[in-house]
């Protein structure tokens, strides 16, 4: 069952992808290919109880309209010497305005527990004030739908010293207890990082706080598994641009 409805998925990302080829064979002359990746964060965190290492980035390719996207998360546990958390998503992504994108494709995920996959859509791009705003719904190949909000936003305190406050909120429409998720609000994780920008955007090291909390069954799941309901890590790491 599993089987057929991951093959199911990836024969729609597919069916989603092939607009991206055929307006390029189409077009007499096609607009530049678009390539590169970008590392939003990668960063030591430390907490009285915790030690990991941590990224979240992408890699894209395409054209102005279509692009497809590789997106990885993930932290990985330093004492245990084990992946705390894993989340990888390929996605197709369609551009419906000038500041935003529309997106679809597939998440994989490896979490303490079993494993689970994830149809996903979403609308990512910049909102009013210049925020940046990545929503996402998830649809788990056990029929479970869940949602995500990611917030950020840059602040400039000269041209290369820049202050970043995040923010990002996960909520779930049923329970998954396998994974530590209960119906409702799950988990919050608020972030604010000063980095200093070396060369022109491409590399920047940044120092911060994360805060990040867990709620109602969601929390008690996290706490019967030996796990803290709230956690605040000093974070040290680099952001890339290639």
């Amino acid at each position: 069952m599993k089987g057929s409805w991951r093959t199911s998925v990836l024969a729609l990302l597919v069916v989603i992808a092939i607009p991206v080829l055929s307006d390029a064979a189409a077009a007499q002359e096609a607009p530049p290919l678009i390539y590169g990746v970008q590392i939003e964060q990668f960063e030591h965190r430390l907490s009285n109880d915790n030690d990991f290492w941590a990224w979240d980035g992408d890699a894209i390719l395409g054209r102005d309209e279509w692009k497809l996207r590789l997106q990885s998360e993930g932290e990985y546990d330093r004492d245990a010497k084990r992946f705390e958390t894993l989340e990888n998503q390929l996605l197709v992504q369609y551009m419906v305005s000038d500041f935003f994108n529309a997106k679809a494709g597939v998440r994989f995920d490896t979490p303490r527990g079993s494993d689970r996959t994830f149809a996903v859509l979403g609308l990512q791009g910049l909102a009013q004030q210049w925020f940046e705003v990545d929503l996402d719904l998830f649809v788990s190949d056990r029929g479970d739908l869940s949602a995500r909000l990611d917030l950020d936003y840059e602040l400039l305190i000269t041209n290369r010293l820049i202050l970043t406050p995040t923010v990002e909120i996960d909520v779930a429409a049923s329970d998954d207890r396998a994974v530590g998720v209960a119906a409702g609000l799950v988990s919050s994780e608020v972030g604010l990082r000063l980095s200093y920008d070396l060369i022109d955007r491409a590399l920047a090291p940044d120092v911060g706080v994360l805060y990040e909390q867990k709620y109602g069954q969601s929390a008690k799941l996290a706490r019967a598994d030996g796990e803290h309901a709230e956690e605040v890590y000093l974070v040290a790491g680099i952001k890339l641009l290639f």
